[in-house]
């Protein structure tokens, strides 16, 4: 592990920077199966993080954990026509349920039983919508059981041939959030509710800046009303969409008969949402704040918050920093924080820093004889900086160094957004904003679809949201920044991942 100095330089490639990063923090790697990753026990635990924090936070707005079939009768994606089109390009379909043996050898030693045909094929799911709504139609009767607020954690499985890790692969973890409500109102509160969860988490967890916003009808989900999304900009000023929430409308509802009988006795169709993040908030973690040395982890979300590393050359010293070290570390996790000692004597101290350095741990101490002859320890920081604290007090300068390191990721990605965003370009301008260094443009917005599809076709920027109006600009364009008539809205386009 202690090669982090191999690590591609941003600057000369970010694909393979990024790729580098990935494999020197042991965050992930590539499977057999074409299009698949393997998560690492490293990069696990950030997943673990993440959902532990965010199964906090849906749960206290009200929601509930379930399960729900990994499989889905093909039948039932067809209910919602432009649902299915929308994923008819990418689901994966079981047809049988065994193999036979052939009697040769080698790959032709087994091959699908022809006598085990489903009656029905089965879809693996790329979403769960229709199944959850088949659900709602039997446990939905009356006002009182609405709103109906799940969640449920698990894998899907969109069928991508070209993996990227973290950012596209065929199988991918997520949360999928779905709720019934009485009427259009509560739905959209819920979206909105959500979209607000999503920033919260990205901002004070990722520290991650995101903008938060409606899709334009380009960028919908495939069934919904109206889609919201965070976006956030990465260091090769690409943008990443963190997570969605839709208002659903009625188009489940009435597609598997979804029904409520209301106060009055009148029978309605509920109104439904859904909502969800992914894996790929790991990517775009990594691509906010990482380096050329390895991994940046937000210390809320790195799986390791502090290294001590004890240095010694003698085994008489060796029992006293190592004796030190463990106090410590005892003393830290009371603390509630996530610790490693590193008593490795196969390794020097440097490569010992470098390996912890690539895993992006955010603080490293480094304790020997000279530092408990004066009583203290040396803190570094994964961020830059590097310095002595009271041994008495480590506890505490610990954890103020972790409360700094977060809220400086934070302002500083916050700020390089802000330095690679352009606002009122002209339609010249931003083609060489594209063509050039990149990043979020605001503009007006005719709402044309084929003035959309001309941008993408010319300059491979897309919309990413229409924002909301935090994010807009002082003074409201008057004019589309494309084909220059009557903006109906604020557009903020980029080149996105």
């Amino acid at each position: 592990m202690a090669q982090a100095q191999k690590i591609t330089p941003r600057a000369k490639d970010f694909s393979e920077w990024y790729g580098d990063v990935i494999a020197q923090a042991q965050l992930a790697d590539y499977s057999p199966v074409r299009g698949c990753m393997v998560i690492r026990p490293h990069g696990y635990r950030i997943w673990e993080l993440m959902q532990r924090a965010l199964d906090d936070m849906i749960k206290a707005s009200g929601h509930k954990n379930a399960y729900f079939p990994l499989f889905i009768p093909m039948s039932f994606l067809a209910k919602e026509a432009e649902h299915v089109e929308g994923f008819a390009k990418e689901v994966a379909v079981v047809t049988h349920t065994r193999l036979r043996a052939t009697g040769k050898e080698g790959k032709d030693a087994i091959a699908v039983d022809p006598t085990s045909a489903l009656e029905e094929p089965l879809v693996v799911r790329p979403t769960s919508e229709t199944i959850i709504y088949a659900m709602f139609a039997k446990w939905i009767q009356s006002y009182r059981d609405l709103p109906l607020l799940l969640n449920q954690w698990c894998n899907v499985v969109r069928w991508e041939l070209r993996t990227r890790l973290f950012l596209r692969t065929t199988e991918f973890l997520w949360q999928e959030g779905h709720t019934a409500h009485a009427d259009e109102a509560d739905a959209e509160r819920e979206a909105r509710l959500i979209l607000g969860l999503y920033r919260r988490f990205a901002e004070e967890w990722m520290a991650m800046p995101v903008l938060t916003g409606v899709k334009t009808e380009s960028e919908r989900f495939a069934g919904a009303l109206r889609t919201y999304g965070i976006e956030a900009l990465m260091q090769d000023n690409k943008a990443i969409q963190g997570g969605t929430s839709h208002n659903l409308g009625q188009n489940f509802a009435k597609a598997f008969d979804v029904k409520y009988q209301t106060a009055a006795g009148v029978l309605e169709h509920v109104w439904n949402t859904s909502w969800g993040v992914s894996t790929r908030l790991i990517g775009g973690l990594i691509m906010t704040h990482s380096d050329d040395n390895g991994l940046v982890a937000p210390p809320k979300l790195a799986p390791v918050q502090v290294a001590i590393v004890p240095i010694w050359k003698t085994d008489e010293e060796k029992q006293r920093v190592s004796g030190v070290g463990s106090q410590v570390k005892a003393d830290l996790e009371k603390a509630g924080l996530r610790v490693e000692l590193d008593l490795r004597d196969t390794m020097k101290p440097g490569a010992k820093y470098f390996e912890w350095e690539a895993l992006g741990v955010p603080v490293r101490l480094e304790i020997g004889p000279r530092d408990l002859a004066s009583g203290q320890v040396i803190l570094a920081r994964r961020t830059g900086g590097k310095g002595p604290v009271p041994l008495q007090g480590a506890t505490d300068s610990v954890t103020k160094a972790l409360h700094e390191i977060q809220a400086s990721l934070f302002v500083a990605a916050r700020e390089r957004q802000e330095k690679n965003s352009i606002r009122g370009a002209t339609k010249a301008q931003f083609i060489e904003f594209m063509k050039g260094s990149g990043g979020f443009a605001y503009g007006g917005f005719c709402g044309s679809p084929s003035c959309e599809a001309e941008i993408k076709q010319q300059t491979n920027a897309t919309i990413r949201v229409l924002p909301d109006p935090e994010f807009r600009s002082p003074e409201a364009p008057k004019t589309c920044m494309w084909c220059g008539k009557p903006s109906v809205a604020e557009a903020v386009w980029a080149q996105a991942y």
